[in-house]
Formats: C-alpha cells, sequence, structure tokens
C-alpha cells in the first residue's frame, strides 16, 4: 500500500506507505551501497539511488478503496532518491575533503533541478537521517531527498510566516532579519564564513539544534555561486565534526534543507534557504524525547538554554578545527 490521506485536523497530507516495513536491517558483511554490491557502480565518488523502498513514486498504486465524501485519498505521487555520499563504508562527513563535498552539492543541485522539472512535484526536501537512535536502518553515510506533490505543512507554515512578514515589514525578508538579529547578539552565534553562518536560533527546540542561514538573500540551493557551493559543502562537513566532538562520538542528527516550493507561484522575494538540525541528544547519554506535549500540543519545550549550550558548541568547533590542523 502507497497512498496519500488527508488529514482534515491539520489540514495536511499523510503518506501511508506499508510497503516501507519492509525494509531491512542489513547484514554487517554486505551493503548495496558499497562497490562491488552490484548495486552501484566500482567507481564513484557520489551517486543518486533510486530509493528501493519509496514512500512516493512516479508511477504510483491505485489508492485503496478505502475514500468516500469525507475521508479523503489521492495517489503517492512523487520522488524518492538516495544520495550516497562516498564509496566508504564507515566514511563520515567529516573526514571528506572540500573538493568532495563540493561534488556532493553539486549532486544535490542536480537532483533538485531535476526533480524541479516535473510539474506536479510542488516541494523538494533534501535531508538526512544519521545514527540509530533516529531508525537508520542503513550505516553507510547517505542522505536522500523527496520530491512531494503538496506543500508540507512545516513548511507552508514557515512560507506563511514569511510571507506576511514581508507584507508587514515593507518587503523584509524574516530569515535576514533574524539572522541579523542573532549576529548582533552573538552569544548563540557558533561560527561563519563569508556565506554562511552557523548558530543556534534563539527559539531552538532542541538543545544543540543548529542552523546554517545562507548570508545573501536566495531561496534555491541552485542559485548559489560556485564559490557559494563550496562552501556550503565545507560549512555543512564543519557543522557535523563540531557537533561529534561534542561528546567525541558520530553523533545523531536529523539534518534538513528548507528550500523554497516549486512549480507553486513565486516566492523568491520572501524566502531564504537555510538548514536545521534536529540532533535527538541533549546530553553525551541523554536523549531529548518529543514526548506527549511536544507531539500532542505541537508545544515544544527545550530543556536547556541555548546560550548556554551555544558555548559548548562553539567550544567542540574549537576542538574540531584544532584537530584539523
Amino acid at each position: 500500500m502507497a497512498e496519500l490521506r488527508w488529514h482534515p485536523l491539520i489540514g495536511d497530507w499523510v503518506m501511508i506507505a506499508s510497503n516501507r516495513q519492509a525494509r531491512p536491517q542489513m547484514p554487517k558483511d554486505w551493503c548495496p551501497f558499497c562497490p562491488g554490491s552490484g548495486k552501484v557502480p566500482q567507481d564513484y565518488e557520489v551517486y543518486k539511488y533510486d530509493n528501493d523502498f519509496p514512500a512516493l513514486s512516479q508511477n504510483p498504486p491505485v489508492p485503496d478503496d478505502v475514500a468516500n465524501d469525507f475521508f479523503k485519498v489521492r495517489e503517492a505521487y512523487g520522488k524518492c532518491e538516495v544520495i550516497l555520499y562516498s564509496p566508504g563504508h564507515t566514511t563520515t562527513l567529516p573526514e571528506l575533503s572540500d573538493a568532495h563535498m563540493g561534488k556532493l552539492v553539486d549532486l544535490w543541485c542536480e537532483r533538485f533541478e531535476a526533480i524541479k522539472a516535473d510539474p506536479k512535484i510542488k516541494y523538494v526536501f533534501i535531508f538526512e537521517n544519521r545514527g540509530d537512535v533516529v531508525g537508520v536502518t542503513m550505516p553507510h553515510p547517505h542522505g536522500q531527498i523527496y520530491g512531494y506533490s503538496f506543500i508540507p505543512k512545516k513548511l507552508e507554515l514557515e512560507l506563511r510566516n514569511a510571507r506576511q512578514y514581508h507584507e508587514d515589514h515593507s518587503g523584509a525578508c524574516l530569515f535576514g532579519d533574524l539572522l541579523e538579529n542573532e549576529k548582533k547578539f552573538g552569544k548563540r552565534i557558533i561560527f561563519q564564513n563569508e556565506h554562511f553562518t552557523v548558530f543556534l536560533p534563539f527559539f531552538t527546540e532542541y538543545p544543540y539544534g543548529v542552523y546554517i542561514f545562507a548570508n545573501r538573500h536566495v531561496q534555491y540551493i541552485t542559485e548559489f555561486t560556485p564559490e557559494e557551493r563550496a562552501a556550503l559543502g565545507t560549512t555543512i562537513r564543519d557543522t557535523v565534526g563540531m557537533l561529534d566532538h561534542l561528546f567525541d562520538y558520530r553523533f545523531p542528527y536529523m539534518m534538513c534543507m528548507h528550500n523554497g516550493p516549486v512549480n507553486s507561484g513565486d516566492t523568491a522575494d520572501y524566502y531564504h534557504f537555510h538548514i536545521e538540525f534536529f540532533p535527538p541528544m541533549r546530553a553525551a547519554d541523554k536523549q531529548k524525547f518529543n514526548a506527549s506535549s511536544e507531539t500532542g500540543a505541537w508545544a515544544h519545550c527545550n530543556p536547556t538554554s541555548p546560550e548556554e549550550k551555544a558555548q559548548e558548541l562553539r567550544e567542540a568547533y574549537e576542538r574540531y578545527q584544532s584537530e584539523k590542523k
């Protein structure tokens, strides 16, 4: 079964994908993403792989006969791809060179454009799940790209608020003003370069939930110059290296790239490319669970001080940088 079902209480589509329940836990002595598996080229650096268990497809099955005048379903149309970061089974992002990270960003851009070319796709979502604690079944370094036939609710809310702010503040960008205010305050800035700023937001829901903001206003990853693309690659790599140095282990997280919607009208004036991290740890040995308040009411509670955690992250970044030399 693979279909979309309408959630009338929140006005959003839910992907029903029972085929993904059959996803295997890979044996330790074989990986389909490693050269020699027969599933990927023998020689590659970064690679696009069509998901074997897609929640969305461009040839979706007919939905089950469960709809009526109240319950609405539609085909699970879309695209699900896996992006392989490296042929090395245990390679981590912080181990990749500047040039390698540049090729990864170029592949993200290439696939963004390819998926966007389908007029039925309304949102292209680039993301990575890292670590067993967030449900990863394939340890080989990889991320994913989903092309949705709708704009997911969180992105819809971001767009709505960004558009309203733009209208209420004489054409100002909500994201740009957020970044400028974080820079003025300073204490939550982790590190920055000419093109990107990494910070722990004033309102962060997660103890180590850092954001990466583009310093220049662009809505799509594909709009970056070659220099900005190179900087994006190293900024992401160094952010992950910083997180790994917090507690000296491979830190789990969900990394989510927020681009503007596609095939949905012009949002260039008010939407701003950024990346959000959702690390599920609040200490080296303590997980930050989304319990009833967060899950049932969307009323988040961060049990830590963002300013104190920002200092921890700066120290971890300094350790990471000193070990790179």
